[in-house]
């Protein structure tokens, strides 16, 4: 077994590298045309321009495509237009619910805040009468500790200790024997489909994911970070969920 680096912590580009190797394909939605409104009252008007361009309310962008599960989309826009951000948005073409993650990267860095930011908002789309429950903050995963595979040399562990903060380690891979606890964020989008979130506070990322924790254990997710010369990334990621066990409280519970 390899010993644990010895030259300190790594940067986001470094770890990030490769970290999609065993990510579902992309979905190409060329020609689709899909309006999600938001529970603040914002409209995101999306329309796919090609396999790789998008327009949201009319700026185009280039965007990231995973089909999930047959019914449910994964969109990133990695965003051009604006320096430092990104929108990703989930949605059911059968219950026809929606939410959005928007994250953003700070101007600069304030001693005990992520550096990297993320609103959520739930939403229904515009192609039919939308059913099922509004996706929302979930509890669920709390006790859980699953391993996540995303490529030969990227291993790492989660254990879920709050609603409010997520512990990792690196098993495998250029962070190994590095690990925290972190900013995290959990909604049910629907039946064992999880938006998983966190914030990192000793470097600038962030990211979202989509857990699939039912009979598929598939995760699919992207970063939004600073790289070790300074400049924002997007990075794309995914794998197997492998569960290793969960706890529970007898009495009292996590925040």
């Amino acid at each position: 077994m390899p010993d644990a680096p010895s030259d300190g912590w790594r940067t986001y580009d470094e770890f990030a590298a490769g970290i999609a190797t065993y990510r579902l394909p992309n979905a190409d939605l060329t020609g689709q045309d899909i309006t999600i409104s938001l529970d603040d009252g914002e409209k995101l008007a999306l329309s796919f321009t090609d396999a790789r361009r998008a327009t949201c309310n009319g700026v185009e962008d280039p965007y990231d495509a995973v089909a999930v599960r047959d019914d449910v989309y994964f969109v990133n826009l990695p965003l051009t237009s604006v320096e430092g951000e990104a929108l990703t948005v989930v949605w059911s073409t059968t219950t026809h619910r929606a939410l959005a993650v928007r994250s953003v990267i700070g101007t600069e860095d304030v001693e005990g805040v992520p550096r990297v930011s993320q609103a959520f908002r739930s939403g229904t789309t515009d192609g039919g009468e939308p059913s099922g429950a509004v996706p929302g903050p979930s509890r669920d995963l709390i006790g859980k500790r699953n391993l996540y595979r995303y490529s030969p040399d990227h291993l790492y562990e989660h254990i879920y200790v709050s609603s409010q903060r997520y512990a990792w380690q690196c098993l495998e891979g250029v962070q190994r024997g590095h690990g925290d606890m972190d900013l995290s964020t959990v909604w049910k989008f629907q039946d064992s489909l999880y938006l998983f979130c966190f914030r990192e506070f000793r470097i600038a990322v962030a990211s979202v994911w989509l857990h699939d924790l039912g009979y598929a254990l598939r995760t699919t997710g992207v970063f939004l970070g600073i790289t070790g010369d300074g400049r924002s990334e997007h990075s794309r990621a995914g794998g197997h969920v492998y569960p290793l066990g969960s706890v529970a409280y007898p009495d009292a519970q996590p925040v």
